[in-house]
Protein backbone atom coordinates (compact mmCIF):
# COMPACT_ATOMS: atom_id res chain seq x y z
CA UNK A 1 0.00 0.00 0.00
CA UNK A 2 3.20 2.63 0.11
CA UNK A 3 3.19 2.56 -3.44
CA UNK A 4 0.22 4.02 -3.19
CA UNK A 5 1.10 6.94 -0.79
CA UNK A 6 3.13 8.41 -3.29
CA UNK A 7 0.98 8.97 -5.99
CA UNK A 8 -0.78 12.75 -5.38
CA UNK A 9 3.24 14.19 -5.69
CA UNK A 10 2.96 13.73 -9.41
CA UNK A 11 -0.65 15.03 -9.44
CA UNK A 12 0.80 18.43 -7.58
CA UNK A 13 4.20 18.16 -10.10
CA UNK A 14 1.41 18.38 -12.92
CA UNK A 15 -0.52 21.39 -11.26
CA UNK A 16 2.88 23.48 -11.16
CA UNK A 17 3.84 22.79 -14.25
CA UNK A 18 0.23 24.05 -15.47
CA UNK A 19 0.70 27.16 -13.74
CA UNK A 20 4.38 27.60 -14.84
CA UNK A 21 2.88 26.98 -18.61
CA UNK A 22 -0.02 29.69 -18.07
CA UNK A 23 2.69 32.67 -17.38
CA UNK A 24 4.76 31.23 -20.04
CA UNK A 25 1.93 31.50 -22.52
CA UNK A 26 0.93 34.66 -21.14
CA UNK A 27 4.62 36.27 -21.34
CA UNK A 28 4.59 34.95 -24.92
CA UNK A 29 1.21 36.45 -26.35
CA UNK A 30 2.30 39.69 -24.60
CA UNK A 31 5.95 39.95 -26.09
CA UNK A 32 4.00 39.05 -29.86
CA UNK A 33 1.82 41.81 -29.19
CA UNK A 34 4.62 44.44 -28.58
CA UNK A 35 6.44 42.91 -31.61
CA UNK A 36 3.72 43.04 -33.53
CA UNK A 37 2.42 46.06 -33.25
CA UNK A 38 6.23 47.90 -33.18
CA UNK A 39 6.37 45.98 -36.75
CA UNK A 40 2.92 47.02 -37.64
CA UNK A 41 3.81 50.82 -37.34
CA UNK A 42 7.17 50.65 -38.40
CA UNK A 43 6.25 48.83 -41.89
CA UNK A 44 3.59 51.60 -42.54
CA UNK A 45 6.40 54.53 -41.93
CA UNK A 46 8.56 52.60 -43.96
CA UNK A 47 6.38 52.21 -46.93
CA UNK A 48 6.74 55.60 -47.73
CA UNK A 49 9.45 54.68 -50.12
CA UNK A 50 7.76 53.01 -53.05
CA UNK A 51 4.37 55.94 -52.72
CA UNK A 52 5.24 57.71 -55.19
CA UNK A 53 7.44 60.61 -53.53
CA UNK A 54 9.27 61.37 -57.04
CA UNK A 55 5.61 62.26 -58.44
CA UNK A 56 5.49 65.55 -56.16
CA UNK A 57 8.02 67.40 -53.26
CA UNK A 58 4.79 69.14 -51.65
CA UNK A 59 4.70 68.46 -48.00
CA UNK A 60 2.12 66.58 -46.63
CA UNK A 61 -0.62 68.22 -44.26
CA UNK A 62 0.62 68.13 -41.29
CA UNK A 63 -2.85 69.08 -39.11
CA UNK A 64 -4.42 67.01 -37.20
CA UNK A 65 -4.86 65.36 -33.71
CA UNK A 66 -2.29 63.07 -31.65
CA UNK A 67 -3.41 59.70 -31.05
CA UNK A 68 -0.38 57.60 -30.13
CA UNK A 69 3.29 58.08 -28.36
CA UNK A 70 5.36 55.88 -28.81
CA UNK A 71 8.48 55.97 -26.55
CA UNK A 72 11.43 54.21 -27.66
CA UNK A 73 15.36 53.56 -26.88
CA UNK A 74 18.02 53.01 -29.12
CA UNK A 75 18.44 49.19 -28.81
CA UNK A 76 14.84 49.00 -30.42
CA UNK A 77 15.61 51.58 -33.29
CA UNK A 78 18.75 50.38 -34.01
CA UNK A 79 17.19 46.93 -34.99
CA UNK A 80 14.62 48.94 -37.17
CA UNK A 81 17.15 50.95 -39.04
CA UNK A 82 18.97 47.57 -39.49
CA UNK A 83 15.94 45.35 -41.09
CA UNK A 84 15.14 49.06 -42.69
CA UNK A 85 18.27 49.45 -44.75
CA UNK A 86 18.78 45.12 -45.35
CA UNK A 87 16.02 45.40 -47.70
CA UNK A 88 16.71 49.04 -49.59
CA UNK A 89 20.36 47.80 -50.31
CA UNK A 90 19.22 44.35 -51.38
CA UNK A 91 21.58 44.03 -55.03
CA UNK A 92 23.41 47.60 -54.42
CA UNK A 93 27.04 47.06 -54.42
CA UNK A 94 28.01 50.28 -52.38
CA UNK A 95 26.42 49.47 -48.94
CA UNK A 96 26.76 51.89 -45.66
CA UNK A 97 25.71 51.42 -41.66
CA UNK A 98 23.71 53.52 -39.93
CA UNK A 99 23.02 52.84 -36.13
CA UNK A 100 22.45 55.09 -32.90
CA UNK A 101 24.90 54.82 -29.81
CA UNK A 102 25.50 58.32 -27.16
CA UNK A 103 25.91 59.55 -31.13
CA UNK A 104 24.37 58.71 -34.58
CA UNK A 105 26.96 57.18 -35.91
CA UNK A 106 27.51 56.25 -40.06
CA UNK A 107 29.93 54.13 -41.23
CA UNK A 108 30.94 53.02 -44.64
CA UNK A 109 33.31 52.68 -47.74
CA UNK A 110 34.09 54.78 -51.12
CA UNK A 111 36.68 54.78 -53.44
CA UNK A 112 39.57 57.36 -53.43
CA UNK A 113 42.22 56.73 -56.66
CA UNK A 114 40.69 53.37 -56.74
CA UNK A 115 41.68 52.53 -52.81
CA UNK A 116 38.79 51.89 -50.66
CA UNK A 117 38.22 54.49 -47.54
CA UNK A 118 35.97 53.62 -44.70
CA UNK A 119 34.90 56.70 -42.88
CA UNK A 120 33.01 56.69 -39.42
CA UNK A 121 30.63 60.27 -39.39
CA UNK A 122 29.51 60.99 -35.79
CA UNK A 123 26.57 63.09 -35.58
CA UNK A 124 24.27 65.00 -33.01
CA UNK A 125 20.68 64.20 -33.61
CA UNK A 126 17.96 67.39 -33.21
CA UNK A 127 14.23 66.89 -33.21
CA UNK A 128 13.12 70.20 -35.73
CA UNK A 129 9.98 72.47 -34.87
CA UNK A 130 8.30 70.61 -37.88
CA UNK A 131 8.89 67.03 -36.13
CA UNK A 132 11.72 66.16 -38.61
CA UNK A 133 14.72 64.82 -37.14
CA UNK A 134 18.11 66.55 -37.91
CA UNK A 135 21.44 65.32 -38.12
CA UNK A 136 24.18 67.72 -37.51
CA UNK A 137 27.81 66.23 -38.36
CA UNK A 138 29.92 65.70 -35.19
CA UNK A 139 33.01 64.41 -35.81
CA UNK A 140 35.03 62.06 -38.44
CA UNK A 141 37.20 59.31 -38.75
CA UNK A 142 38.86 58.26 -41.90
CA UNK A 143 42.11 56.95 -41.39
CA UNK A 144 45.60 59.02 -41.94
CA UNK A 145 43.67 60.90 -44.79
CA UNK A 146 42.93 64.76 -43.63
CA UNK A 147 39.40 65.18 -45.33
CA UNK A 148 37.39 68.46 -44.56
CA UNK A 149 33.45 66.96 -43.23
CA UNK A 150 31.68 68.33 -46.25
CA UNK A 151 33.73 66.69 -48.81
CA UNK A 152 33.10 63.30 -47.29
CA UNK A 153 29.57 64.37 -46.90
CA UNK A 154 29.61 64.83 -50.88
CA UNK A 155 31.29 61.60 -51.46
CA UNK A 156 28.67 60.03 -49.36
CA UNK A 157 25.90 61.83 -51.26
CA UNK A 158 27.44 60.83 -54.80
CA UNK A 159 28.27 57.41 -53.56
CA UNK A 160 25.41 55.72 -51.61
CA UNK A 161 21.64 55.57 -52.59
CA UNK A 162 19.78 57.31 -49.74
CA UNK A 163 15.46 57.13 -49.03
CA UNK A 164 13.94 60.29 -51.10
CA UNK A 165 12.83 61.48 -47.95
CA UNK A 166 16.86 61.85 -46.75
CA UNK A 167 18.54 64.78 -47.66
CA UNK A 168 22.21 65.40 -47.53
CA UNK A 169 23.18 68.56 -46.96
CA UNK A 170 27.22 68.54 -47.52
CA UNK A 171 28.09 72.72 -47.10
CA UNK A 172 25.93 73.08 -43.81
CA UNK A 173 26.72 69.43 -42.84
CA UNK A 174 23.92 67.81 -41.83
CA UNK A 175 21.41 65.34 -42.54
CA UNK A 176 17.59 65.98 -42.82
CA UNK A 177 15.28 63.03 -41.96
CA UNK A 178 11.95 64.55 -43.58
CA UNK A 179 9.33 62.68 -41.54
CA UNK A 180 7.07 65.96 -43.30
CA UNK A 181 7.02 64.03 -46.46
CA UNK A 182 5.25 60.86 -44.79
CA UNK A 183 1.50 60.26 -45.55
CA UNK A 184 0.72 56.69 -44.04
CA UNK A 185 -2.41 54.79 -44.91
CA UNK A 186 -5.53 56.44 -44.19
CA UNK A 187 -3.48 59.33 -44.13
CA UNK A 188 -1.74 58.95 -40.57
CA UNK A 189 1.66 60.95 -39.95
CA UNK A 190 4.61 61.19 -37.72
CA UNK A 191 5.97 63.57 -35.91
CA UNK A 192 9.45 63.11 -33.16
CA UNK A 193 8.97 64.35 -29.81
CA UNK A 194 12.31 63.85 -28.75
CA UNK A 195 15.65 62.17 -29.29
CA UNK A 196 17.82 62.18 -25.89
CA UNK A 197 20.79 59.56 -26.86
CA UNK A 198 22.65 59.94 -23.83
CA UNK A 199 19.41 59.00 -21.33
CA UNK A 200 18.24 56.45 -24.08
CA UNK A 201 14.94 58.25 -24.64
CA UNK A 202 13.81 58.30 -28.30
CA UNK A 203 9.64 59.57 -28.11
CA UNK A 204 7.75 60.18 -31.45
CA UNK A 205 3.71 60.88 -31.62
CA UNK A 206 1.51 59.33 -34.38
CA UNK A 207 -1.12 61.84 -35.76
CA UNK A 208 -4.96 61.39 -37.55
CA UNK A 209 -5.02 64.35 -40.33
CA UNK A 210 -7.59 67.32 -39.46
CA UNK A 211 -10.94 66.96 -41.81
CA UNK A 212 -11.29 68.36 -44.47
CA UNK A 213 -13.42 71.29 -44.77
CA UNK A 214 -15.30 70.71 -47.79
CA UNK A 215 -16.22 67.08 -46.29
Amino acid sequence: MKPNEKKPEPKTLVKQDKTINYWKIAFLVLAGLLIGTTVFFASRIFQQRESGLNESTELVQREGSPVLTVNSNKSQVNQLIDFYLSDFQKGQDVTYDFELRNEALLTGEFQVLGFPITFYLYFDPYVTEEGNVQLKAKSLSIGTLDLPTSEVLKMIKRSFKFPEWIEVNADEQVILIRLDQFRMQNGLFIKANKINLVDDEIQMSLYLPAESEDE
